[in-house]
């Protein structure tokens, strides 16, 4: 399945969602296939799931990683490189940016829209029905809105991730897909995917996903996990 069809894919999603999953596996993937592949990390507003956690395995598959200069650091405002600018300037390498958890955090983005327009882009937006935040299609609609006004960019397609952590079973995914059609029709926009870490009959645009990102407890050593 093909979901990145432009030079440049922007990954957003309310917190909890799995966007940053999401896009470290994009990110892979494409250059499994033998793609250079650039990552920016403009999640500037959660200080635990960032794509600069995973520098040195992206590096190992030739991915560039563009960060943050204060990701990972207890400071509250990040200074954006240059490298950013330039990156949505390349035509010959796939870009994806992971984008923040909330209308916040896209305001980051919002400042290189013109830019991303010319190059061509997709932004997918990722749903996760299990999170309280987006509980019913009319929220998660609702959030949307706020990170596309934000961005000053508009959201291309849907990406299914709604998952459990650990206790994610084929039926957690398959009761996601009426809250995914729904918030497709409320959207006007496609279901470009469905994220899986297994295989699941009848699944409409299946994307087969690692679980990589493990949240702050599950990294401690608690008995419990997040996508």
């Amino acid at each position: 399945m093909q979901i990145l069809k432009k030079p440049i894919t922007i990954i957003t999603g309310h917190y909890g969602s799995g966007k940053t999953n999401a896009a470290v596996n994009l990110a892979l993937s494409a250059a499994e296939s033998g793609q250079a592949v650039t990552i920016i990390d403009l999640d500037i507003v959660n200080p635990y799931f960032r794509t600069a956690d995973f520098v040195e395995p992206l590096k190992a598959h030739d991915i560039q990683v563009i960060a943050p200069v204060y990701a990972n650091s207890n400071l509250d405002i990040p200074v954006l490189p240059a490298s950013v600018d330039a990156a949505f300037s390349q035509s010959d390498r796939q870009v994806i940016v992971d984008v923040g958890g909330d209308d916040a955090g896209a305001i980051a983005l919002g400042r290189y829209a013109k830019k991303i327009e010319a190059q061509g882009y997709e932004m997918l937006y990722v749903i996760n029905a299990r999170r309280y935040l987006t509980k019913n299609p009319a929220e998660a609609v609702e959030l949307l809105r706020e990170i596309e006004q934000a961005a000053r960019l508009s959201a291309t397609g849907i990406l299914n991730n709604t998952n459990l952590g650990a206790q994610t079973t084929a039926q957690t995914v398959l009761d996601s897909l009426p809250f995914a059609q729904a918030v497709c029709e409320q959207t006007g926009l496609p279901l470009v995917g469905t994220c899986t870490t297994q295989t699941v009959s009848g699944l409409p645009c299946p994307f087969p996903v690692k679980r990589l990102v493990k949240s702050p407890w599950e990294m401690s050593g608690a008995d419990h996990t997040s996508l």
